[in-house]
């Protein structure tokens, strides 16, 4: 049996959550993902990306954006969020800047890992449960302190070369491992692209694979 592995054959390791804060599917995704693991004893790593470098190297655009197909996807969105039972509000930016967000979160999962989810669900909840607006380091900050998140140490952090430094590898690593969008997850290697995905994840997750 392999060091990862659960008395039961499964792997314990944590799976793998690529999202951009900007992403609606990757906020209803972010209210279900968590669930979806404790049933099966996992722990999530959740793991923040820029859509905007990606798209670069992929050449895929905002689907929003996209004639035709941009008010398909918002009234997708909005289904899949009255199916769910999740909150959705549209911030009144979209796509936007998500670099201060996910930097904090970084920031903060070197110090205290559960408090980076904690900090993704409430910034995620500030854009689409309430239409606010998490593009500033000032609005990252407010959502930081009202999780208990120690905003002034934060604050000097988002401007520290480590930080922004930290958030370009993890963009580059995220590349490298195939994430082509959001949310992506990596599930003991293999990829899910979507949040129409999640029950193959959950298949994948009780059966160890097919």
């Amino acid at each position: 049996m392999a060091d990862n592995d659960t008395d039961d054959g499964h792997s314990d390791e944590p799976i793998d959550f690529y999202f951009d804060f900007s992403s609606p599917y990757g906020y209803l995704a972010a209210h279900k993902i968590d669930d979806i693991a404790r049933l099966y004893g996992r722990t999530v790593l959740w793991r923040p990306v820029l859509l905007g470098v990606i798209f670069k190297t992929t050449g895929a655009q905002p689907l929003l954006d996209i004639p035709i197909k941009g008010p398909y996807t918002r009234r997708d969105i909005e289904r899949t969020a009255r199916f769910h039972g999740v909150p959705l509000e549209f911030p009144q930016v979209m796509p936007f800047p998500s670099i201060a967000a996910a930097r904090a979160v970084y920031w903060v999962q070197d110090r205290e890992p559960s408090q980076a989810r904690t900090l993704s669900l409430a910034l995620y909840d500030r854009a689409f449960a309430q239409g606010g607006d998490i593009r500033t380091a000032d609005a990252v900050l407010e959502v930081a302190h009202g999780v208990g998140i120690d905003a002034s140490r934060l604050g000097e952090a988002l401007s520290d070369p480590a930080v922004k430094e930290r958030l370009k590898t993890e963009n580059d690593a995220a590349m490298a491992a195939g994430v082509c969008g959001s949310p992506f997850f990596v599930v003991d290697g293999e990829p899910f692209w979507g949040a129409d995905r999640l029950d193959h994840v959950e298949r994948w997750l009780a059966t160890g694979g097919w």
